[in-house]
């Protein structure tokens, strides 16, 4: 886009401004004027920058915030005095603001008097979310200044900036509160600020509020002053050096529950006043992972502070505030009597992954967005090390494989990206926020954990935190810290195949003799090497590939490090079988040519535990994935699960049940009945034996509670009757309780499901629905709901949905996704999708992840090419949006591969299930 500037040569020439050239990926700094010129009128004044990224000639050093909320009448007003150190003379302070009202604007000098008489000219530029302040007196360089500003705006609707959230209390009342969100650029959205991670400053936040309400911010509270009978003041510690999208404020009436680490650190978790019963069990995990975090990572944690608190209206699962977490419910309160085992590890997850933000992203910060990886990548991973110390009995190590998975289902589409990337407007920033960054992110970290040992990876870490605490960070920084880590390792052209090119690759092995052959190429599931376009895919591509190898000789894992396309290892003439990508702990996937596959089939089949549970997910894993790329036969896959009827590990049965549900939603959505009806006799007679061995309790293991949750709501989706009947048993028993009956909560989503077939089942959940005070609860209801087989229903969901009323707009982008789950809902979803596509972009800003969500997840299930057709025409018709989104073309390249597989597998299956059902 442009815009029409109206300049004045002369004036230019005076004001000290011209336009300078563009970089596009670094701002440069306005011209320096050399002289004091007298004050102009706005009119005669062009905005004088013309980039996304703000000039580096100004810095910010200290904030100092006053903020006054109505929470009656909905709005505020603040002032805000920035601390500036400036580099070169200049006549312009540009900064941030984004949906504000700036009434006044000042700068003063060092020791506050005013630079000018006049009201200082204040220029918009609304496309970059920029104002710029024009001083009539030179700014010196090398001298500092102080820029105040007044302003005043709406407390915002949705989940961005300083925004409104209310909750309804057990009697009907509803109460409003004011909280934050400003990850990535969003911080503008509610004062005026340098709006970018690399201008750290100090911030001295001061909050006026009701005696009614508490008012939070990153820092204690350090002094409150009373200033009438109906208006107090919070003057909160001066903060640490952080980056603007990390400020976080918020007034309400919670109620909290507070303790205290052994390092000091005092930590609280705040909710609304009934659902304060929740808070306990994630203030046990907030002690004892931030505990765990100061040893690892052997760096203090620096605030005196920690707060958590859940937010009634939250639109992602958590954000990392420094010192003042904020939560959705789901994500930090368990109810013991409601949460399963899984809510359980969830909220164990998230608050893991919050809190080891405080060090990577908070402590240290990444440069710019291109590299939010840094930040989400290590938080996703430090989790697993977190957890899986803290609580083992959690077995986390069970859901690592599968945040893998996820990020190769992405990877091994053309329309991925590379984990470090190009990021500068707002919507391309909210974008990185993605599979990549996170699971990919994780998967490499891991494979590099591996690579290096655990005591390296750790020492790397610990160096690069202490060098650059309380600054920024580049990819190559990370890299560099390794050069000092005991091994003085050069990590950069390695790790620079993984970050800084697209894909996975996929590694084939074939036996020669004593030699393993090995090749490499980068794998895609949308094209198949006879496809002319295949070698230009494979242009330049090459990893660096730290492989691991056993074989049935050796109990020992070999070693090798692949650099070339293709290369070889001795194994021996003795070996019998080898397994490549040892527990999947390399981010590559394996296929064996020759007769590897059938050697392995076979030693499944006799002896499956000489793998351990992570080799054989991997391999069920892999195989599938090679035959959505035509790499290798379906029904070749389905032998390789065959030996499940043995399986006792947990993550490789519901690994190969996970492909065979997968197959089955598929011909059911698509309404091809004998396939439907075969694929639903094989699984449950193949699978009958464990189904009967499930209790309806919460008796167990984490892994057994697990696996009972997902095998009996597969086995009900199937249209088992004993199931069935059960599941029926125990909803008329809990409704005829007057739902005071505790249903177990595994198995709870499972049982409302099959009572929300019938219209009085999903009358009364819809009933019970708005007046539970567990939203773990409400979205277990919320699925039940949105399984109806009846349109009318799904439609009415929807539209409450939109209402935001009785269903809460943060979670419409769930529930059209869990809509188009649904084989009768499918359509629908997409067709509300694209009648109400502006209101869900206002409701939840374009390359967030709610619509990164609803894109994926209601395309997702189309397997056409009129359904093709008809996404890529509505992608058209809103082709100035759809033109910024990476997303729209990972939906389509979901849906030519859904297609793809149909054509390549459709016949295979329905053969291979014909001679099962004989």
């Amino acid at each position: 886009m442009f815009w029409v500037r109206f300049l004045v040569l002369a004036l230019l020439s005076q004001a000290g401004v011209t336009q300078t050239s563009s970089s596009p990926t670094h701002a440069s700094a306005p011209p320096n004027p050399t002289e004091e010129q007298p004050p102009l009128n706005t009119g005669s004044l062009s905005f004088p920058w013309s980039h996304l990224r703000l000039p580096e000639n100004i810095v910010p050093l200290h904030y100092h915030l006053l903020l006054h909320p109505n929470l009656t009448i909905l709005s505020y007003i603040g002032t805000v005095r920035i601390e500036l150190q400036v580099q070169n003379n200049t006549n312009w302070v540009v900064l941030h603001s984004k949906g504000l009202r700036i009434t006044t604007a000042t700068v003063l000098d060092q020791n506050l008097a005013h630079l000018s008489d006049q009201v200082l000219p204040v220029l918009h530029n609304p496309t970059h979310e920029q104002v710029a302040i024009f001083s009539p007196r030179v700014l010196t360089g090398g001298q500092k200044y102080f820029l105040l500003l007044e302003f005043g705006a709406e407390l915002g609707e949705g989940f961005y900036g300083f925004y409104r959230s209310t909750y309804r209390t057990s009697t009907g009342e509803m109460r409003t509160l004011a909280s934050t969100h400003f990850e990535p650029t969003s911080a503008r959205m509610a004062f005026p600020c340098f709006d970018e991670p690399s201008f750290k400053a100090n911030y001295s936040i001061s909050i006026r509020r009701s005696p009614a309400h508490t008012a939070l911010s990153n820092m204690p509270v350090e002094q409150t002053v009373v200033l009438d009978d109906e208006l107090m003041e919070d003057r909160f510690a001066v903060s640490v050096r952080m980056s603007s999208y990390l400020v976080a404020f918020i007034v309400c009436d919670f109620r909290s529950v507070s303790a205290t680490t052994a390092s000091g650190v005092k930590v609280s978790v705040y909710a609304a006043p009934e659902k304060w019963e929740q808070t306990h069990y994630a203030l046990k995990a907030a002690v004892k992972l931030l505990e765990f975090y100061e040893k690892y990572f052997n760096i203090s944690y620096p605030l005196p502070k920690q707060d958590l608190v859940a937010i009634p209206d939250f639109q992602s699962g958590a954000m990392e505030n420094w010192g003042l977490i904020t939560f959705r419910e789901t994500s930090l309160l368990y109810d013991p009597t409601t949460s399963s085992a899984s809510d359980r590890l969830w909220v164990t997850k998230v608050i893991a992954h919050e809190l080891a933000h405080q060090w990577f992203g908070n402590l240290v910060t990444m440069k710019w967005w291109n590299d939010i990886w840094l930040n989400e990548g290590f938080a996703t991973y430090m989790e697993y090390i977190s957890v899986d110390t803290t609580y083992p009995k959690l077995r986390v190590e069970d859901y690592l494989l599968d945040t893998c998975f996820v990020a190769i289902g992405r990877d091994s589409l053309n329309s991925s990206r590379p984990i470090s990337s190009v990021a500068e407007s707002p919507t391309q920033i909210k974008e990185m926020f993605d599979t990549v960054s996170y699971n990919k992110g994780a998967c490499v970290l891991h494979m590099l954990r591996h690579y290096l040992t655990d005591q390296v990876f750790q020492i790397g870490i610990m160096r690069y935190l202490r060098r650059y605490s309380y600054s920024n960070a580049r990819n190559q920084d990370l890299w560099d810290s390794y050069l000092y880590a005991g091994e003085h390792l050069d990590l950069t052209t390695m790790m620079n195949t993984w970050t800084l090119q697209t894909g996975v690759p996929l590694v084939t092995v074939a036996r020669q003799g004593s030699r393993l052959v090995l090749k490499q190429e980068r794998f895609l599931r949308t094209t198949h090497p006879s496809d002319p376009a295949w070698p230009s895919l494979q242009q330049g591509y090459l990893w660096h590939i730290p492989l691991t190898y056993r074989t049935d000789t050796s109990s020992s894992i070999h070693r090798h490090l692949m650099t070339t396309l293709t290369d070889s290892v001795e194994v021996g003439e003795e070996v019998g079988w080898v397994k490549v990508n040892v527990d999947m702990a390399g981010y590559y996937l394996v296929h064996y040519d020759g007769p590897g596959w059938d050697d392995l089939i076979q030693l499944l089949k006799d002896n499956h535990t000489a793998l351990s549970f992570m080799d054989r997910t991997h391999l069920i894993h892999n195989a599938f994935q090679l035959t959505t790329a035509g790499r290798l036969s379906l029904d070749k896959a389905l032998d390789l699960i065959g030996y499940l009827r043995s399986e006792s590990h947990t993550v490789p049965l519901l690994q190969g049940l996970a492909y065979l549900e997968a197959f089955y939603r598929m011909v059911e959505r698509m309404d091809i009945p004998d396939v439907t009806h075969n694929l639903s006799t094989y699984i449950l007679w193949y699978f009958r034996g464990v189904i009967d061995r499930q209790t309806w309790s919460d008796k167990g293991s984490v892994s057994e509670r697990r696996l009972r949750s997902e095998l009996l709501s597969l086995a009900c989706h199937l249209g088992d009757l004993s199931c069935l009947e059960q599941a029926q048993r125990s909803f008329t028993h809990w409704l005829d309780s007057n739902s005071t009956l505790s249903l177990p909560a595994d198995v709870t989503e499972t049982v409302y499901s099959v009572g929300a077939q019938e219209d009085s089942g999903w009358a009364s959940l819809l009933h019970i629905y708005t007046l539970s005070l567990s939203e773990t609860h409400k979205h277990k209801i919320l699925s039940a709901l949105a399984s109806s087989r009846d349109t009318n229903k799904l439609h009415r969901l929807l539209e409450l949905g939109l209402e935001g009323e009785v269903i809460r707009t943060q979670d419409l982008d769930s529930l059209i996704v869990m809509v188009a789950r649904n084989p009768r809902g499918h359509h629908l979803a997409w067709s509300y999708v694209q009648k109400y596509w502006s209101t869900l972009v206002d409701k939840f800003q374009l390359g967030s992840f709610s619509i990164r969500n609803i894109i994926i997840g209601t395309t997702g299930q189309f397997f056409s090419t009129e359904e093709l057709t008809e996404v890529r025409v509505f992608f058209e018709s809103i082709h100035e949006q759809a033109s910024q989104l990476r997303v729209t073309q990972v939906a389509m390249d979901n849906i030519q591969k859904n297609i793809l597989w149909l054509q390549r597998n459709l016949g295979t299956l329905r053969s291979w299930l014909d001679q099962q059902i004989d």
